[in-house]
């Protein structure tokens, strides 16, 4: 297994970007793994394609749009109206059940075709929305899955997982990266790139982080 090469797993949004610059700083090389799983704004792939292009990260897209398919939520299906909060007592219907499970599992598998051991993904703990597969305890527990089911010994690497969205955005200065991840990422449940529409959970939380960080720059 190659220890110097690490592959993200990249959807071209803020913390994903992050992610893959902070793995660039970290690792001789770098590739970048995206997937189309039926979400409604696969305008976030076309936009990870341009910034692995401007990274010098090779990049490929798999097709799991049965991820999709699976379940109700509504990022993925056009009919349902998006929860604009999070629920009190259930997940918000953004949650795409299983799939960091199954990217993470394919990522694996490409990976081990690679011959790579390392492999990054932006998941949050202090930011997961309610959203049980960004967990740390998960990680931990598909990495031990990940190691015994191909007897192999990847690390899966967060390196946002205790941060909060200033001290994302803070990463991503401290890495060069800040304007391009603020003006050139999709990170909108509504598909609009950038800033976004302002008003969906992960706009709001986008905003409210890059406000929060801006303050200290004062």
């Amino acid at each position: 297994m190659n220890k110097e090469t690490a592959l993200v797993v990249f959807s071209g949004g803020q913390d994903s970007t992050t992610c893959l610059f902070w793995a660039k700083q970290k690792f001789k090389k770098v590739l970048a793994l995206s997937f189309l799983y039926g979400q409604k704004h696969q305008k976030e792939v076309e936009l990870a394609r341009n910034i692995a292009l401007k990274a010098g990260v090779p990049f490929e897209v798999m097709d799991v749009s049965f991820i999709g398919r699976l379940g109700h939520n509504s990022l993925t299906d056009v009919t349902m109206t998006m929860d604009q909060e999070k629920p009190a007592d259930s997940y918000p219907n953004t949650f795409v059940p299983g799939r960091n499970l199954f990217f993470l599992s394919i990522a694996a598998v490409y990976a081990r075709e690679h011959g790579i051991q390392h492999i990054v993904t932006g998941v949050s703990q202090t930011d997961f929305s309610g959203y049980p597969d960004c967990r740390d305890g998960f990680i931990k527990s598909l990495n031990v899955t990940l190691n015994l089911s191909m007897d192999e010994q990847f690390v899966i690497h967060t390196p946002l997982m205790w941060i909060d969205k200033a001290e994302t955005w803070a990463l991503a200065d401290r890495l060069g990266v800040l304007d391009l991840v603020r003006n050139e990422t999709l990170t909108c449940y509504n598909g609009i790139p950038g800033d976004g529409c302002g008003h969906c959970p992960a706009c709001k939380l986008r905003r409210e982080g890059l406000e929060k960080y801006l303050s200290t720059k004062r």
